[in-house]
């Protein structure tokens, strides 16, 4: 489908309606660019390597809820 046979069909749609086709157009240009800028910006990892240490007993049953076990 060429851009000149769209151009037609829009044409066609009455005015009232040629504004929602707009904003379709922009939230598909918006979505566009969302998607470009997640690439962009991913993540690196091991950024935080050895700057967070877990305690060795982190899954040992807590004091607060011996009653319920």
């Amino acid at each position: 489908m060429d851009q000149l046979h769209i151009l037609e069909k829009i044409k066609m749609i009455p005015v009232a309606y040629q504004q929602e086709v707009e904003d379709f157009i922009d939230f598909i240009l918006q979505k566009k660019d969302l998607k470009r800028s997640e690439k962009k910006s991913s993540r690196k990892l091991g950024l935080l390597k050895g700057k967070m240490k877990m305690s060795d007993d982190f899954n040992a049953p807590l004091e607060d809820f011996k009653d319920y076990m």
